[in-house]
């Protein structure tokens, strides 16, 4: 389909947002496949080594930069956001309790991959039945895609300091989404101006100190990389700076003065589940695996495992309140068939022991956070 006229197809880009806007997308913007500008950059990264353990962002660095070699008939690529927070999660109460669960507030509810790219496909479709045969693709926080470079030339918003995408009527809490089409649309705008300013909240903030340098994230001290991607033994030194985040960290975006224009999601599929919203680190820890899988079903907390479930956790009641209730709950997984469980829990009775010894409160490790309003 690249026979269309100029003009017909500049309305048919603006039909596509409308029609992102009904399947309810926030913002969709229209850039093309060529991201080797990124490249110098994205393997000086890889060559930092602050990739971790992900080896897989060392695969296929041609279709990284270009798209084309991704799916040879794109022409273009759709890109959409999608705002995931949900209301009165009671972000800075649960992350002052030291006795409660904190959870990345984009998986509390429903896997935002099926739900997006289902809405991506839809799009796509949506496209055909305008201009007849079509190909499309739509890929959501997968295959190797660079969303934020597409998304900053797509006009969705300027890479921050934390290295997310920021919005200046939107900040950053929400999904990205890419729909690649084999139809030669109007590009928008990229932005080009960076409004984070001298703001350096974001970087000042972070428990781990996981930024070497604005725009650069050394994975390997990141708490979302430890939580989900890191599959070991989280360094010691790094756990008592955890707090009692268990799966994913908000802090450098919950800081950020531009998320005091995020709004609240839309889709109630993103809303929390199985009360992760405000919930004991002890109850959690009770979960057995099969209780892990149902009560994770369809949700991205899965991609821990039950192991790295229980790791996390153990770190967390290592940095909580204590008490009786916690330490029976790490007394019980003493003898876990899991070396890296077992290790974990060793670890955690031994902090509780010596804050108790040295009658000192638990670490705080957030002095400068501000209380957020959401």
């Amino acid at each position: 389909m690249t026979d269309m006229p100029t003009e017909s197809l500049k309305a048919l880009a603006q039909k596509i947002k409308i029609w992102a806007k009904e399947l309810g997308f926030q913002q969709c913007g229209i850039t093309d496949c060529d991201l080797s500008q990124e490249q110098a950059h994205y393997e000086q990264w890889l060559s930092n080594g602050f990739h971790g353990e992900m080896a897989y962002l060392e695969n296929h660095l041609d279709k990284r930069f270009s798209a084309n070699s991704l799916v040879p008939e794109a022409q273009r690529i759709i890109c959409v956001r999608m705002d995931y927070l949900p209301p009165d999660t009671k972000i800075t109460k649960i992350l002052d309790d030291n006795n409660k669960a904190y959870v990345s507030r984009y998986t509390l509810g429903r896997d935002y991959h099926k739900l997006i790219r289902k809405r991506l496909t839809q799009l796509g479709k949506r496209i055909e039945q305008e201009v007849g045969k079509s190909v499309y693709r739509a890929f959501v926080d997968s295959a190797p895609i660079l969303e934020r470079p597409l998304a900053e030339k797509a006009g969705i918003g300027w890479r921050g300091k934390h290295t997310l995408i920021l919005n200046r009527e939107a900040g950053s809490l929400f999904f990205l989404g890419e729909l690649l089409i084999d139809l030669p649309l109007p590009i928008d705008e990229p932005v080009t101006e960076d409004h984070c300013g001298k703001c350096t909240a974001c970087l000042d903030v972070c428990p781990t100190k996981a930024f070497p340098q604005p725009h650069v994230l050394d994975a390997r001290r990141c708490i979302s990389y430890l939580t989900i991607e890191l599959s070991g033994s989280i360094p010691e030194e790094l756990r008592p700076l955890m707090g009692n985040r268990i799966f994913g960290c908000d802090d450098c975006q919950l800081i950020c003065p531009w998320n005091r224009f995020s709004d609240f999601t839309q889709e109630n599929d993103f809303h929390p589940r199985q009360r992760l919203d405000d919930i004991e680190l002890a109850t959690l820890f009770a979960w057995s695996e099969d209780e892990f899988l149902k009560k994770t079903e369809g949700s991205a907390i899965r991609r821990t495992g039950h192991i790295g479930w229980l790791r996390n956790i153990a770190v967390a009641l290592g940095n909580s309140n204590g008490g009786t209730t916690v330490i029976e709950a790490l007394e019980s997984k003493r003898t876990h068939e899991s070396d890296i469980v077992r290790e974990h829990v060793e670890w955690a009775l031994k902090q509780l022991e010596s804050r108790t010894t040295a009658q000192i409160l638990p670490i705080q490790t957030h002095p400068r956070r501000k209380k957020i309003q959401f």
